[in-house]
């Protein structure tokens, strides 16, 4: 065997004992506050462009109205803002806590420059390792459509969808107060008439 030979087989044998080892020896950045594995952005950057870009759906069956804002609005604070962020509101612990950090919708351009297939895809599908989880099972086609256009459209919304994103959400009652339906419990004082 040539010199060359041996070098390709040590090579083979090599490279992946050594990132078997750099997967197994507690060394890989897996903590929130760690930083970047080597081309770890760039890769997942790539990957996750060309898979939108294969797969996202290309015609939108909405209309980019204010009653879909609306009703996207509605479910942008239910299930978005937490992580995503209101207009006019600082982040909160959970948005400030994650890694990758998650964008924040209403800064600076947001997703206004992405097709609303785009945001669909994103929202449907989820992003693996990113802590964005996919709608499909919980939320309907058309309401993920109404987040897609809402987001596509943040930069133009008209005033009343902005003044639904920034009023504040409607107090409950907490969690183990009784309900005018529900009966006080064995032993409790009866509720003040």
């Amino acid at each position: 065997m040539n010199r060359f030979t041996i070098g390709i087989l040590l090579g083979l044998l090599v490279v992946p004992c050594g990132a078997y080892l750099y997967f197994t020896g507690g060394s890989v950045p897996v903590a929130t506050t760690d930083s970047d594995m080597p081309f770890e952005t760039f890769f997942t950057r790539k990957a996750l462009q060309a898979r939108i870009a294969k797969d996202m759906p290309k015609n939108v069956p909405l209309q980019a109205n204010e009653a879909n804002y609306l009703a996207g609005a509605g479910l942008y604070k239910q299930d978005c803002a937490v992580c995503h962020g209101l207009p006019l509101a600082p982040k909160s612990a959970i948005a400030t806590g994650m890694y990758p950090r998650p964008p924040q919708l209403f800064e600076g351009k947001g997703v206004t420059d992405d097709e609303p297939g785009e945001s669909y895809w994103k929202i449907f599908n989820g992003i693996r390792l990113t802590g964005m989880p996919g709608f499909s099972k919980s939320l309907s086609e058309a309401q993920m459509w109404q987040l897609a256009l809402l987001l596509a459209n943040a930069d133009k919304l008209p005033a009343s969808v902005k003044a639904a994103l920034v009023a504040p959400a409607a107090s409950a009652p907490p969690a183990n107060a009784p309900s005018a339906t529900t009966p006080p419990a064995p032993g409790s004082a009866p509720p003040p008439k």
